[in-house]
């Protein structure tokens, strides 16, 4: 096991070495001078950023006191995503590369080909030719004395024109064409999905007919937030902003489906303080997701309590009109915590309509079988990070959106905030407030 953890921790440190080596090559060593500060300063950063982004992946994990996160992460986690766009970016420009070179070859034909004068059209013209003197051709005119011959200077040898463009700063140009559109097709996107986290989420409306909700509880509509992810990046700012949002929407219930954080209480304790301001007629709910499983369950738990939340720690409650359930996330196995469905849903009167807070999609299996007619699910973010939502969907069977599992039905939030790179491409955040809405009204 040891062995197959260090070749993968290999593998790893060798594509990134590999994807730095090809950017800096493309970006960097193709359209700078040797010696120059611009080929200086971008070697510098070829080594300078992908350490950066080391600190900020170990250091939350390591120990390392909490301000000096904090100062890690934001270069960090935004070369992340710079490189990964870059990458792109750079990958199509290979595309590009040899397109343009061509283009500008063959202009530079063209304008050779322009530039050539044929030989029979430089003619010796004789002097004073077409004037009415009676002179001869080579004489002075007006006077019939012979000029002893032109001194008009031989036509230039024809030839081919040189290019007008030699093949190294042909090169050169198309090397800073191509690089120059990477780079600002990269750092655009990865600004717009900065500002898209930092603006934080907003709201989805999913309506959810459900056949066992009576029609008292038709119209109930719970806010779903999932994957706020705070950190050495978002903080308490962030949490007012998603409280506000909520409570802008007056929900019957508020359920936070896991993955609240990325540290300690001692650490993020404040920052988590605005959920204290969340209000609806039936309360607000709070499962564990995988992450605060790395970041102290059981203190985070009960903190969530004293902020006015309470956790469904594999139980259940009625609702009017429906149960409303909660499992531990799977993590949580690795300290005897995981998920117990028994427990949860064994007893209930299945008469009556369910809605499970689960925080991986992954559990649906289970769910369909303890007969669960609305699972509520986070843990993706859609993907976060595009294509991020292709490997997204290898591992889980819903990335975002609503889908049905026999008599199951499995919603799946985006989530609030971002994991890692404050970054989300192709994958809004989002709030949702599912409407369940009764057969029967």
């Amino acid at each position: 096991m040891v062995v197959v953890i260090v070749l993968g921790a290999l593998a790893a440190v060798s594509l990134v070495a590999a994807a730095h080596w090809y950017i800096w090559r493309r970006l960097v060593r193709d359209t700078t001078s040797p010696g120059g500060l611009a080929r200086r300063l971008g070697t510098v950063a070829a080594f300078v950023l992908p350490l950066l982004s080391v600190g900020a992946v170990v250091s939350g994990r390591s120990g390392m006191p909490f301000r000096a996160q904090q100062v890690l992460a934001w270069p960090g986690y935004l070369w992340l995503a710079t490189l990964l766009y870059l990458l792109l970016a750079v990958l199509v420009g290979e595309v590009v590369r040899p397109l343009l070179r061509r283009l500008l070859e063959r202009r530079g034909r063209d304008a050779s080909a322009e530039a050539e004068v044929p030989a029979e059209a430089v003619a010796r013209t004789p002097v004073g030719a077409g004037a009415d003197t009676g002179a001869g051709p080579g004489t002075v005119p007006g006077t019939g004395i012979s000029d002893g011959g032109s001194d008009l200077p031989e036509p230039p040898a024809t030839g081919p024109t040189p290019a007008l463009t030699p093949e190294p700063s042909r090169r050169l140009f198309v090397s800073r064409v191509v690089g120059g559109a990477a780079a600002t097709a990269a750092l655009a996107t990865v600004g717009y999905g900065t500002y898209g986290v930092l603006r934080g989420p907003r709201v989805k409306r999913v309506t959810v007919p459900l056949a066992k909700l009576p029609r008292g509880a038709h119209g109930f509509r719970i806010a779903v937030v999932s994957d706020i992810h705070l950190g050495p990046i978002l903080g308490r700012a962030h949490t007012q902003r998603i409280v506000d949002t909520i409570n802008s929407t007056q929900p019957d219930l508020i359920a936070v489906v896991g993955d609240l954080v990325d540290g300690s209480v001692e650490n993020l304790g404040p920052a988590a303080e605005p959920l204290s301001g969340l209000t609806s007629r039936h309360g607000s709910f709070f499962v564990t997701g995988n992450h605060e499983y790395f970041s102290g369950a059981d203190a985070w738990v009960d903190h969530v309590r004293e902020l006015g939340l309470r956790p469904l720690e594999n139980e259940r409650v009625e609702i009017p009109g429906f149960d409303l359930a909660g499992v531990n996330d799977v993590a949580g196995e690795s300290e005897g915590a995981g998920p117990d469905f028994a427990k949860a849903l064994d007893d209930r009167d299945r008469a009556r309509a369910s809605v499970l807070l689960a925080h991986q999609p992954v559990v649906i299996d289970d769910a369909v079988r303890y007969g669960v007619d609305l699972q509520l699910s986070g843990h993706t973010h859609g993907g976060q990070l595009w294509p991020g939502n292709l490997l997204a969907e290898l591992a889980n069977p819903t990335v975002a959106g609503l889908e049905r599992y026999g008599d199951t039905q499995l919603y799946v939030s985006r989530g609030a905030g971002a994991w890692g790179p404050p970054v989300r491409v192709g994958a809004p955040s989002d709030i949702t407030i599912v409407e369940l809405a009764s057969r029967q009204a």
